[in-house]
């Protein structure tokens, strides 16, 4: 079996695939199932040419022809999970099989809004203005969506949608969909309890913590929907995760405990920072080291800022004032 930087066997019918990003976060982790009616993909990366390529080296490694994938199944749609899909359903359908794209009615929404047609930019500009980002560097953040939409095509047609609290095959083992809000509205992770196996996708990592922003299109409390959630998936008896980046994760309730204990420090310092009234910008620039950040990672750190402040704000320990640009302050 396979077992290199980038491909590698996790068990005798699960691989796992590491493709590039043009990001500092700079690699992803896909999964390809075998089983008896074909492949699974599970996630598909962001389509560049340097993924492209790894892809159909894996294929050619792993002996999988285009129309030996059966179905291809979304954890959420993210660029960087959702990019390549429509590339690989194309790439089937031309082999001559319908290869279905399976995610949640929530994340099939968003792919409508932000990748089937132009986003939002004015809405995205609002927001960043309303975080106090000063007006000079608004259209540069918000114009990297354009550059990430670009890396979506050819689009996917989707398939039947993932239920949570439903079972689904994936390859020739049975997975409960399992609910995984804060880090996108819909994303959807996957229990193989017979194995104690699971799909974390990007709610669970290890060595680096999951985005949890609040997005124009967010419902409210995002940070405070991912710590609920956290605390429920803390009882499931895992002896493995296989997560969307960087390493598998062995001790579950360990990391699950380091989650938590690393957003009690932020929402702390973000406490701090509030002692006079501040913007979430100038909150992003006390909980992160954004010397070095690019127009893309000024965006992530901007509004996990403001994720942390309205939740701080819904538990009354700060308040907020201002239309235009909000601005938060420690509650007496």
């Amino acid at each position: 079996m396979p077992n290199d930087d980038r491909l590698r066997a996790i068990t005798d019918d699960i691989y796992q695939l590491v493709l590039p990003l043009p990001f500092a976060l700079n690699s992803v982790n896909i999964y390809l199932l075998r089983g008896e009616d074909g492949w699974t993909v599970l996630d598909c990366g962001l389509h560049t040419p340097e993924a492209a390529v790894v892809w159909g080296e894996a294929r050619a490694v792993l002996g999988i022809q285009p129309d030996d994938i059966a179905q291809i199944i979304l954890t959420h749609a993210h660029p960087d999970h959702y990019g390549m899909a429509g590339l690989i359903q194309a790439e089937a359908a031309a082999a001559g099989r319908k290869t279905p794209v399976h995610l949640t009615v929530e994340e099939a929404t968003f792919v409508e809004l932000m990748w089937k047609r132009a986003p939002d930019t004015e809405r995205m500009h609002l927001h960043l203005l309303r975080c106090g980002m000063p007006e000079s560097d608004v259209h540069m953040v918000a114009d990297t969506e354009n550059f990430t939409r670009q890396r979506t095509f050819p689009q996917a047609e989707f398939g039947t949608f993932l239920e949570v609290g439903c079972n689904w095959r994936i390859g020739d083992r049975v997975c409960r969909i399992l609910a995984a809000p804060g880090h996108c509205e819909g994303q959807a992770i996957f229990y193989d309890q017979a194995d104690r196996l699971l799909f974390s996708g990007d709610h669970v990592l290890m060595k680096i913590t999951p985005n949890i922003g609040f997005w124009p299109n967010s419902r409210a409390d995002p940070l405070g929907r991912y710590l609920t959630s956290l605390h429920e998936l803390a009882s499931l008896e895992v002896r493995l995760a296989l997560p969307g980046h960087r390493a598998l994760i062995e001790d579950w309730r360990g990391r699950i405990a380091e989650l938590g204990a690393h957003h009690d420090a932020r929402l702390a310092k973000t406490l701090l920072a509030c002692e006079r009234p501040a913007t979430a910008y100038e909150v992003s620039d006390h909980l992160f080291d954004s010397e070095r950040f690019s127009p893309h990672e000024w965006r992530f750190a901007m509004v996990e800022a403001l994720a942390h402040l309205e939740y701080l704000q819904e538990r009354g320990q700060l308040r907020r004032h201002g239309d235009s640009v909000w601005r938060f302050e420690r509650v007496a």
